[in-house]
């Protein structure tokens, strides 16, 4: 498991984050419904080539959770461009997932972030996204957060695995689910799901043309969640069409095919 010591403070409310490795800086961006515990196995092996930066989205893994907190989108952004600030980067690497995808491009053409490079796997970042799933828990956001924890963690488990190709095993299942598990974690899950809104992506992405940096987009085959037709849309905005689509992996390539990502990252 990566260590998170570090804390951040933005307007009140704590950031976990953590640095390994030597090197040029490297920042890594998790997605939801998971936390920076996403790339456990893979962070260490980028450390041996960079200064490898990771940290919590607020509202996951062990960032600060709330009533009332604002875990959107529209806030990721605006804590990551305050964090390259506070770590004193200048164009650093971004290796991001999901959110965090949506998090990198909304810093890069909203908050004039910019990166030596950008990976981006499976990013949320064109809609339409989300599921029935997410309308009805923006609905009914009070019912889901009181549903006995047994549900809950059935209802979890099945998300989860929903975004992984292969089978998840149990260890796998304990380091997504924690974060979302007691009086804290509960709500906290629905929370971030009740503030998804197409609205964040559909701001950045009237925005989208080819970067000022090499730029990678990855994309498992078998994604259940975001399909490969959204990849190939968001490659002709950013990449003059160049994707690598990556048989064997669904959503969730950290679990599926980790080798792809540092295949990715390695080959310059």
């Amino acid at each position: 498991m990566l260590k998170l010591d570090r804390r951040f403070e933005f307007k009140g409310q704590s950031v976990a984050w953590d640095v390994i490795g030597e090197g040029e800086p490297l920042v890594l961006l998790h997605g939801t419904p998971f936390s920076s515990q996403v790339w456990r196995r893979i962070a260490p092996l980028l450390a041996g080539t960079w200064r490898v930066y990771y940290f919590d989205l607020l509202g996951y893994g062990q960032s600060d959770k709330r009533v009332g907190q604002d875990v959107s989108l529209a806030v990721q952004n605006e804590i990551f461009a305050a964090l390259v600030k506070e770590w004193q980067l200048s164009k650093p690497a971004v290796l991001a997932h999901d959110f965090g995808g949506a998090t990198a491009l909304r810093a890069y053409y909203l908050n004039n972030i910019r990166y030596s490079r950008l990976t981006l796997i499976d990013p949320v970042a064109l809609a339409p996204w989300g599921s029935p799933f997410v309308q009805h828990v923006r609905d009914h956001e009070t019912a889901f957060s009181n549903m006995p924890d047994y549900m809950h963690d059935a209802l979890l488990r099945v998300y989860l695995q929903g975004a992984a190709f292969k089978e998840l095993n149990e260890e796998t299942f304990k380091v997504y689910l924690q974060p979302w598990q007691g009086e804290e974690g509960k709500p906290a899950f629905y929370r971030q799901i009740a503030q998804m809104d197409e609205s964040y992506t559909d701001e950045v992405s009237v925005c989208y043309q080819p970067m000022d940096c090499p730029v990678k987009i990855i994309w498992g085959r078998e994604d259940e969640w975001i399909p490969t037709s959204q990849g190939v849309r968001l490659a002709d905005m950013l990449t003059d069409g160049a994707i690598s689509i990556i048989p064997g992996s669904g959503h969730l390539m950290q679990e599926d095919r980790p080798e792809a990502i540092i295949a990715a990252m390695m080959g310059g």
